[in-house]
């Protein structure tokens, strides 16, 4: 990769740097070290590039004394970097002189850089997009990760726009699905791109006008946009001010360019202002010091943990520091979480996998796999080696499939049992605590199956009692005070006495003297009655007494047995219940929701 050296052209080099495994950092003799040489070297350093060498140009135009002069202030350069003990090469590109030399060293430098990582996922950040007549679509980039295969369907990030989910929490629209119709190499086509080289796919399904440098090329379903994540930011140490927080930057990902926001989180000694609640706008990362920061992207980016950066400030337009992401979906932090916060930060910062998993666990409301792998990149495969190993250690627990600290899911229990009690001390004539309210209160931003699991570990260890719609605590029993024992006798005396000429709700409270004001608390009794069985809801607020209802049934099926073809008309019905239509057409209905009777047409037969 080719980058461009000149100074106003940083951007485009920063589009190509970010894949590369071995750098030749080239010094022209007749000029030696440049302030864009410097800008060059600190970004390679601050992308994590491993190793290199050095190559001075123009041997024939300097003199010798002048060439070991370039030499010594590149070896100035480098010292104690990555290129401290690298080959210093110089070369004729007019004469021929040192080629044979460069070839060789490079040949050995790309023999020794090691193998990319077959962990994760493929994943392509596009640094160019154009139409090829009778093609169409075409993209190229560095194939970072994974590979690349024709035919194969992969996904285009960040789609347009953002949407908001039905959980109220705001997620961006799905990319862009698109199918491989070609790949090349270096300008050969090829069955297969593989992860370290720079490809051109041609792709199907897009418009090159839909393709911007800076999306990423990726399977579908497995990567997310983002706009707010947590890193490790190293400043230079000849940044021009500190970093701050609120501070406008430019951040280079991959190949693309976005704007952000700085909110510089607390770090203790390693460099950051000591900061408190009131003095949270005012934190900094002094130059040459590192520490933690959160960035606030203006647009959507696809980034994962681990993935390099580099900041630049907004203008003038200049190197001042880089970085890397470590939670790719972090939320806004409150100054009394930032100690917790760093310490779950300081976790992702290791190499460790297991405890890097159980970091994103521990500061959620319960993970799947799926959103493990939006973090990270990783296969399936990496993911459930570490997910094991987290799980072995028991603090990670797995309910029904979704990762969890087992601290939390503790103090949900203890919040459910606690908010089940309450509500039946408030509410003791309430059979138990409604599942859907309870879900609202506790587990409005937890996956539904960290709400499923709570419950079914609770019911499992005795402490809960599931009925359908309600929870209630096992040794919960709804015992009357005389006063509400002789409502409810008289509630169901009311009812009991009008058999199938039942009462209205209000009809029933005043003849059981209960006044309008004390209605909510007659509600209360009513369901007593319904939910031991004693009263049955027919048809709205309508309710009939459960023996008037069986004393029906008996007579409805002695009438059946005397006929012929075992129906009845409603006339008939009503003739034999002693009632109105106002009540046999509802009851009618009822019969045939409970299999005692069917309608065939103006008639009703007995089952």
């Amino acid at each position: 990769v080719d980058v461009p050296g000149h100074e106003r052209f940083v951007k485009n080099m920063l589009a190509g740097a970010h894949g590369i495994d071995v750098v030749a950092l080239v010094i022209a003799g007749d000029e030696s070290v440049m302030p864009q040489t410097r800008e060059h070297f600190d970004i390679c350093r601050l992308l994590g590039v491993g190793q290199g060498l050095i190559v001075i140009t123009k041997k024939d135009l300097v003199e010798e004394d002048l060439l070991q002069l370039v030499r010594a202030e590149a070896q100035e350069l480098v010292a104690g970097s990555f290129l401290a003990d690298a080959p210093v090469i110089t070369v004729s590109s007019r004469t021929g002189e040192g080629m044979e030399e460069l070839k060789t060293a490079l040949r050995v430098a790309g023999l020794q850089a090691p193998s990319r990582s077959s962990d994760f996922i493929t994943r392509l950040p596009i640094d160019r997009a154009f139409t090829m007549r009778g093609f169409g679509a075409v993209v190229t980039g560095t194939l970072i990760a994974g590979e690349i295969s024709e035919g194969e369907e992969l996904e285009l990030l960040p789609g347009g726009g953002h949407v908001r989910a039905p959980s109220l929490t705001v997620g961006f629209l799905p990319g862009k699905r698109v199918r491989v119709r070609g790949v090349q190499v270096h300008g050969a086509s090829v069955a297969k791109a593989f992860a370290g080289q720079r490809t051109a796919i041609n792709l199907g399904g897009v418009e090159a006008a839909e393709i911007e440098r800076g999306m990423t090329l990726t399977l579908p379903g497995r990567l997310r946009p983002t706009q707010i994540v947590d890193a490790q930011v190293q400043m230079l140490a000849d940044a021009p001010r500190a970093l701050r927080s609120r501070q406008r930057v430019r951040v280079h990902l991959g190949a693309a360019e976005v704007f952000a926001r700085v909110r510089v989180l607390e770090a203790g000694g390693t460099g950051v202002s000591p900061v408190n609640h009131a003095q949270d706008a005012r934190a900094t990362i002094k130059p040459g010091k590192n520490g933690f920061a959160q960035l606030r992207f203006e647009t959507p980016v696809v980034g994962v943990l681990g993935d390099r950066f580099i900041l630049r400030s907004y203008s003038p337009s200049r190197t001042i520091g880089g970085g890397k992401i470590l939670d790719a979906f972090a939320m806004k932090h409150r100054s009394r979480e930032v100690t917790a916060v760093r310490k779950g930060l300081e976790a992702l910062s290791g190499g460790e996998r297991a405890r890097q998993l159980s970091s994103f666990v521990e500061n959620a409301n319960g993970l799947r796999r799926a959103d493990i792998a939006a973090r990270t990149a990783w296969r399936d495969e990496v993911i459930e080696a570490a997910a094991r190993e987290a799980l072995a250690g028991d603090a990670i627990v797995d309910a029904e499939g979704v990762l969890i600290s087992r601290a939390q899911l503790d103090e949900l229990k203890r919040a459910v049992l606690a908010a089940v009690a309450a509500h039946h001390q408030r509410e003791p004539l309430l059979r138990g605590f409604g599942k859907e309210i309870l879900r609202e209160q506790h587990f409005a931003h937890a996956p539904a199956e960290i709400f499923r699991a709570v419950l079914n570990q609770l019911e499992q260890s005795g402490a809960l009692v599931s009925e359908k719609d309600i929870v209630r605590v096992r040794a919960h029993t709804r015992e009357l005070s005389d006063d509400d024992a002789q409502l409810r006798a008289a509630l169901e005396k009311a009812y009991q006495d009008a058999a199938l000429a039942a009462p209205s709700m209000s009809e029933a409270f005043a003849q059981s003297g209960i006044s309008a004001a004390a209605q909510p608390h007659g509600r209360k009794i009513l369901q007593l009655l319904i939910d031991s069985g004693v009263l049955v809801r027919v048809a709205g607020e309508m309710f009939f007494h459960r023996s008037a209802l069986d004393d029906l049934i008996k007579k409805l099926r002695a009438h059946a047995a005397r006929g012929s073809d075992r129906s009845i008309d409603v006339p008939a019905f009503k003739e034999l219940a002693g009632i109105s239509r106002k009540y046999a057409i509802p009851l009618l209905e009822y019969l045939d929701r409970q299999r005692v009777t069917r309608r065939e047409g103006d008639r009703r037969v007995v089952l």
